[in-house]
């Protein structure tokens, strides 16, 4: 079936920016041009539609977050609320009661933040017990980077006094004593909370499907799964096998455990029923608000702490030789400034002639003089810049004068490297205009501007989430702009974002229809 739309507000996403129509031919777009050129294209059985004042755009690409995080910690108890312990207790227990949890089930929950919480600690496993010692209890930091268990979860984890930490992780310990206290971090978390987890596939796939409306109510249509391990992908394949997937979805794998899955399965390179691997992750550092990423000078206030790496330099070559030598994409994960070093560095001293376009995910304090060595390789940084608004004060505490330069997008501009910019969803909702919102303003909750020297434009915004983030994906042929033989994929907003006076009305655009290769997947309040 063939529609045409036309109107003022078409924003291309091209060198010429506005087109005033568009013809779709089922899944692809046939034609752009102006509306007398393109009116006689139609045929008997072409639906024409006036835009009016709704702006139609190529819709939206996410470039870094966790699809399958996100439908598994809508599974669990929401904690992103809670202001003190109490509250965790309280909230724990009536997702318990509501759920009728039994002693062979676990008690999980995700979101909470010691930043913010009363007691400005991260809770210990005696605090948890108050919420049951008769199930396994596991809470996730909203960083995703460490977390928390009772008694039995530790018991069950087999961690104990004589357990040490492993490499690129800590298990907390109360003080003077090897007593573990149920906080664990980094690898400490990310190599056990799997293993806390009895959640059916049945009810995950369920969970999915929730996860895909949300990514589509903000105009979204190609979405990431930033860490994939055998058990992500097991979800991500079955969804691909029964067609369950309505919009594309791209993941990497966990190279340094889980590399047999892309030896085993390369037909997933390629999109197979919306699902395809895009390469492979790795994680140099932490998180900056838990004060685990990686710095090149001390965290404000402290002496010589500067976070801590997860691997050698020996061992990150390795691990790039290998993406390099299978001429495949490989994204790391890197906060801090010492992490974005080794990881440059790495690419320098290796010297590779092929590109694989590596992505750097969160570049949260990458300095200029690594982002100017960063273009030799086509590296690019994909920007947490929601980091500002939400964590800008505690970045202002833990960091100092180096907090006003965190996301340094116009840096990357000036220097004419290809950026992108993410959520990191679970951690925060895929609110597209938010992020540029944050990008343009660059003010923290408490209202102070970090850089106003690294605000950027919204133009620039939006092209880190279409042309820019396709890029990244190396589906520039086929998205990320309104061209003639690209995938319909785009979004109809109720205003023209690049025609508001006031950058605050960002926030307020509504996205009013999403599609994706010519199919209409969500309309606002409606059900598709």
């Amino acid at each position: 079936m063939k529609k045409i739309y036309y109107g003022d507000n078409i924003v291309t996403m091209e060198n010429k920016l506005y087109t005033q129509a568009v013809l779709i031919d089922n899944n692809k777009i046939s034609a752009t041009g102006d509306y007398n050129d393109i009116i006689k294209l139609k045929d008997k059985d072409t639906i024409v539609i006036d835009l009016g004042q709704k702006c139609l755009m190529p819709s939206f690409i996410d470039s870094h977050s966790h699809i399958t995080a996100l439908a598994q910690t809508s599974l669990t108890a929401d904690l992103s609320n809670a202001k003190n312990y109490d509250d965790i207790i309280n909230i724990l227990k009536d997702f318990k009661d509501k759920n009728n949890l039994s002693n062979n089930d676990y008690l999980i929950g995700f979101g909470y933040d010691h930043n913010f919480l009363e007691e400005k600690t991260h809770p210990t496993k005696e605090i948890l017990d108050k919420a049951s010692i008769e199930i396994p209890i596991l809470i996730t930091h909203k960083s995703g980077h460490m977390g928390v268990t009772n008694s039995l979860g530790l018991k069950l984890l087999n961690i104990d006094e004589n357990t040490k930490d492993p490499d690129g992780g800590k298990i907390g310990r109360f003080s003077g004593t090897n007593t573990p206290n149920g906080y664990l971090e980094e690898t400490a978390f990310t190599n056990n909370s799997k293993k806390l987890d009895n959640f059916s596939m049945d009810k995950i796939i369920k969970a999915m499907k929730k996860a895909e409306r949300v990514y589509l109510s903000y105009g979204i249509t190609t979405a990431q799964d930033g860490i994939t391990r055998e058990k992500e992908f097991e979800i991500l394949k079955t969804m691909s096998k029964r067609n369950k997937l309505d919009i594309d979805v791209v993941s990497y794998i966990d190279i340094k455990n889980n590399k047999n899955i892309l030896e085993k399965h390369k037909e997933y390179l390629k999109y197979i029923n919306h699902y395809k691997i895009g390469g492979y992750k790795l994680f140099l550092d932490g998180s900056p608000q838990g004060k685990t990423a990686w710095l090149s000078e001390p965290y404000n206030g402290e002496k010589e702490y500067k976070g801590y790496p997860i691997y050698n330099d020996e061992e990150v070559k390795s691990v790039i030789k290998t993406a390099l030598n299978e001429n495949i994409q490989l994204i790391t994960h890197c906060n801090g400034d010492a992490a974005a070093e080794q990881l440059i560095k790495s690419f320098e001293d290796l010297n590779p002639k092929n590109d694989i376009r590596p992505v750097m995910i969160h570049a949260q304090t990458i300095r200029e003089d690594q982002i100017r060595r960063m273009k030799k390789y086509n590296m690019i940084p994909s920007f947490f810049v929601d980091h500002i608004y939400y964590w800008g004060d505690i970045h202002l505490i833990n960091l100092g004068s180096r907090a006003y330069k965190i996301s340094p997008i116009k840096t990357a501009i000036k220097i004419d490297l290809i950026y992108t910019i993410h959520e990191d969803t679970p951690v925060l909702n895929p609110d597209i205009f938010e992020s540029i919102w944050i990008g343009v303003n660059r003010t923290t909750k408490n209202g102070v501007t970090l850089g106003s020297d690294e605000r950027i434009t919204i133009l620039e915004g939006l092209k880190a989430v279409t042309i820019n983030a396709a890029y990244s994906y190396f589906e520039e042929d086929t998205k990320g702009s309104i061209k003639e033989g690209k995938f319909a994929d785009l979004v109809i907003l109720d205003k023209n974002p690049l025609k508001i006076c006031n950058p605050d009305n960002l926030k307020e655009i509504k996205i009013l229809e999403t599609i994706k290769e010519g199919k209409t997947l969500y309309k606002n309040n409606q059900n598709f």
